[in-house]
């Protein structure tokens, strides 16, 4: 019996482990192409492989040298009213993802804080965000009949049952000019990071993380450097 008990244990652990894995977020299947406040979304085409859900490259942008970035305080776009709480929770994730931005960018540009030629100007903007749901989170990570529910919920829609999600767009202009330049349309949602089911906001933040670590790794290999790292 008591072989039967830890054998079950282990499935339910390795249906876990195998659900979600150790990420904090991975890319949603689908993202609302109405939602998109910084650009026409006219101009946003399908990306491919690894790239954001959708984008725009300025074909005329091509080989232009850019040494300085103006990072712009990341906005909150969110549909509605937000209650305080909500609003508050938002504000921590903007100025979580003005940091981490930052701290990126600054490893290739030098920061500005005006406008000066020869700079680009990122504006960013949480569109929508959801927390995760601790309580269905955790059952539907331990719990055979959660799990399995999960599992149906993720073969229908992408999204595992109780974990959070983020849309955001980000979008490249010339600090001085304003022509646009790049611009990424984009929907993460939460993975079972074991040691995080009860972090309500983690999904959303580990997604702003590695959106500010992609970036990053973009700039790294467009200025042709060594020991560009992808985020995973």
């Amino acid at each position: 019996m008591k072989h039967a008990v830890l054998s079950g244990i282990i499935a339910v652990l390795t249906a876990a482990l195998f659900l979600g894995g150790c990420a904090g977020s991975y890319q949603a299947r689908s993202v609302d192409l109405k939602n998109s406040p910084l650009v026409d979304p006219g101009i946003l085409v399908k990306g491919s492989g690894d790239e954001a859900l959708y984008r725009y490259v300025n074909p005329q942008s091509a080989g232009r040298q850019y040494d300085k970035m103006l990072i712009d305080p990341v906005m909150i776009l969110k549909d509605g009213e937000l209650s305080d709480k909500e609003r508050e929770n938002y504000q921590n994730l903007a100025n979580n993802a003005y940091l981490y931005l930052s701290e990126e960018m600054k490893k290739y540009f030098t920061i500005i804080t005006v406008p000066e030629p020869g700079a680009i100007r990122v504006q960013w903007a949480i569109i929508d965000a959801d927390s995760s749901k601790p309580v269905r989170n955790t059952l539907s990570t331990f719990v055979p009949f959660g799990i399995g529910l999960s599992i149906v919920k993720v073969a229908v829609t992408g999204k595992q049952s109780g974990v959070g999600e983020i849309t955001t767009q980000i979008k490249f202009t010339d600090a001085v000019s304003g022509e646009l330049l790049a611009a990424d349309l984009d929907r993460r949602v939460g993975g079972k990071e074991i040691t995080e089911l009860w972090s309500s906001w983690y999904n959303a933040d580990e997604a702003l993380k590695y959106w500010a670590k992609r970036m990053g790794y973009v700039a790294c290999t467009q200025k042709k450097l060594e020991g560009c790292v992808k985020p995973q």
